[in-house]
């Protein structure tokens, strides 16, 4: 990997080990699939020692960062020329400021933990080489993505996260459910990627130039009209990759991957890639009120969707799914308040990418306990066999629940705070988001008790495997429990490491500017008051219906409201009836016109050619009296038409 060059406003020399950061796993990514075989034995150990690598070198660029009294915390490291045509040029570069440095160290610190629980938990599958593979090329995806310096290099990570997402999420393909599921998401995201393309096309257009830098120096000479399109397109791909309202259905169907898939996807990387997209763009989205605007119905909508979705889900993954749509509907809340909820947006991602991978990697460790069982209503009174996995999921539960003193807490309720200050003047807006913030904070208190009370507490409901075997549930290994301990650690320190003296902010501060100022429309006080009562009551009603009452083995038949949550609130149903309908009656259509109109005229002159062949033939008879005929008749046709004329 050749460095040809690096610009940057700090003379940091670590910044010249970020192409490594992506070169790393990639390397043993392509190593694990080209060795093949013969890479079994020891292919998973270089795969968590890539993503481990990544993490030093992050270490190294942080402290290379801070290092660095009064400079600028910005460097571009340049790879060379990638495009150059015209007036247009484009150089392959990597941006390490802050917000990407976040990024790095949350995905690869996440990462790692993550890779060494696969190598016990994909022990016994054949091959858990080739997973590895997969798993280290989400994450060079991952880190390309938040490293690139343009948003046409962005966009290359982009695409490499939605591959290696459908690579991991049909991994066991052999089953046509889970390979549907991978399909689906797939698709979707490719929806989102066209508003990608579209920004960057009016990037292109109006600026002339794709790097950040670059386009947030000209955004202030834009029209109001070109931001806002441009924000909206942005918007769009941010909902494919993220999982919002209205490209939000492939999220629970992505459930069908293995679990150490579901903690890296849906905890510190693919998902958030839109938060990250939205908050890279600030410039665009401060300068266009009205895109901002449309971000923030979209997290509130997102917020309330997951929420009520994942109150009706038995699938304990499928329940975690849900409340990870309703938590990015948070951060994408957060940043569609702008200047004021930028840092908050991301700070809760930060926190939300433990606490939610602790508890996908806790459901992992109840299922590899229970036979690969995930319906909550077989479970019942786990606590009291497993308990590092107790434990360590209930740190996970009170840092979502927003409790005191853990992480949710100090990344949640500044962004409910942040809702109910007064946008543009309009104060309306502050009362429906503040309130849409605290109502998702109570039902994200019920469903996640919900889920606790259902598998640890309560009466034991499992008494058999699926092959109708004694169920013995049982502890995982320890390469599994660590990093669920460390995790766990994590979920409750670190969001008051971060918020102390608006620590995380101000390191945030070179990228999103200054935190806006505003005045709640409700005290501080007040609405931390609120939030907790909320939480509480919630908590404590959900321990009455699961944890003291019987829990039925079979769902009742529920409210009108809870059958539609059971079936994802019918997004299936509306996205068959608004895109896949349409889609096949036009698809079909066009075969009939191919077939009708284009193949039509062709075939038709074809045998038009072959009946005007028929007729000629007809005449050739090979008989010299019928030649003889015919050439008289024509001198006889001749002469009377001569005749004729002349007349």
């Amino acid at each position: 990997m050749l460095i040809t060059g690096i610009t940057t406003d700090a003379a940091w020399s670590g910044a010249a080990l970020a192409p490594w950061l992506v070169g790393i796993p990639l390397l043993s990514a392509a190593v694990l699939l080209l060795a093949g075989r013969r890479s079994d034995r020891w292919g998973h150990w270089l795969g968590v020692l890539a993503p481990l690598a990544s993490l030093v070198i992050g270490v190294v660029l942080l402290f290379s960062m801070l290092s660095v009294p009064g400079g600028s915390r910005t460097a571009t490291v340049s790879l060379g020329r990638w495009i150059d045509a015209g007036t247009f040029h484009l150089d392959a570069g990597f941006r390490i400021d802050p917000l990407s440095l976040t990024f790095v160290l949350l995905v690869t610190f996440v990462g790692t933990l993550i890779h060494v629980y696969s190598v016990a938990y994909m022990e016994h599958d054949a091959d858990r080489r080739r997973f590895f593979a997969y798993m280290n090329l989400f994450v060079a995806a991952m880190l390309l993505l938040v490293t690139a310096s343009s948003y046409l290099l962005l966009f290359v990570g982009w695409e490499g996260v939605g591959l290696a997402s459908y690579l991991l999420i049909g991994f066991w393909n052999h089953n046509p459910v889970y390979a549907a599921a991978a399909k689906k998401a797939f698709v979707a995201n490719r929806i989102g990627d066209v508003g990608l393309i579209v920004a960057m096309g009016l990037l292109f257009s109006h600026v002339g130039a794709l790097d950040f830098a670059t386009v947030d120096a000209a955004v202030p000479h834009l029209s109001t009209g070109a931001v806002t399109a441009i924000g909206l397109m942005l918007l769009l791909a941010a909902c494919g990759k993220s999982a919002q309202f209205p490209l939000q259905s492939w999220l629970g169907d992505a459930m069908a991957g293995p679990t150490p898939v579901s903690a890296l996807i849906h905890a510190a990387t693919m998902v958030t890639a839109g938060v990250y997209l939205v908050v890279r763009s600030n410039a665009i989205f401060t300068a266009a009120p009205d895109a901002r605007l449309v971000v923030t119905i979209v997290g509130a909508i997102s917020l309330l969707f997951g929420a009520i979705v994942g109150c009706a889900k038995d699938d304990i993954k499928k329940a975690l799914a849900a409340s990870t749509m309703s938590q990015i509907g948070y951060m994408m809340l957060a940043a569609g308040l702008g200047p004021v909820g930028y840092a908050f947006a991301i700070m809760h991602l930060v926190t939300h990418g433990f606490f939610k991978a602790g508890l996908f990697l806790g459901a992992g460790s109840v299922m590899h306990g229970m036979d690969d069982q995930t319906d909550m209503r077989g479970f019942g009174g786990l606590g009291r066999t497993m308990k590092i996995t107790y434990f360590t999921v209930m740190a996970g539960w009170l840092a979502i629940l927003g409790m005191f003193p853990l992480s949710g807490f100090w990344s949640k309720d500044p962004i409910i705070e942040a809702a109910f200050v007064p946008q543009d003047g309009q104060t309306w807006r502050a009362w429906v988001f503040g309130l849409v913030a605290l109502l998702g904070a109570g039902i994200t208190s019920f469903y996640m008790s919900r889920l606790f009370f259902m598998t640890f507490e309560g009466k034991r409901r499992w008494t058999t495997k699926t092959d109708g075997t004694p169920q013995h549930p049982h502890e995982a290994p320890a390469l599994m429990t660590v990093p669920m301990v460390i995790l766990a650690i994590g979920s409750v320190g670190l969001g008051a490491f971060l918020a102390v003296g608006d620590r995380f902010t101000r390191w945030l501060e070179p990228v999103t500017g200054p935190r806006g100022d505003g005045q709640a429309v409700l005290p501080g006080w007040l609405l931390i008051t609120l939030s907790l009562v909320l939480v509480i009551g919630a908590a404590a009603y959900a321990w009455t219906r699961y944890a003291v009452a019987e829990v039925p083995a079979t769902p009742p038949v529920g409210t009108l409201v809870t059958r539609a949550a059971r079936k994802d609130l019918y997004q299936d149903v509306v996205n068959d009836a608004a895109l896949v309908v349409p889609g096949r009656m036009l698809t079909r259509s066009l075969v009939f016109g191919d077939r009708a109109v284009v193949d039509g005229a062709v075939s038709g002159i074809a045998k038009s050619t072959v009946k005007v062949g028929d007729l000629a033939r007809k005449v050739q008879t090979g008989h010299v009296r019928s030649y003889a005929a015919t050439m008289t008749l024509g001198v006889v046709v001749l002469a009377v038409v001569v005749l004729l004329l002349g007349s």
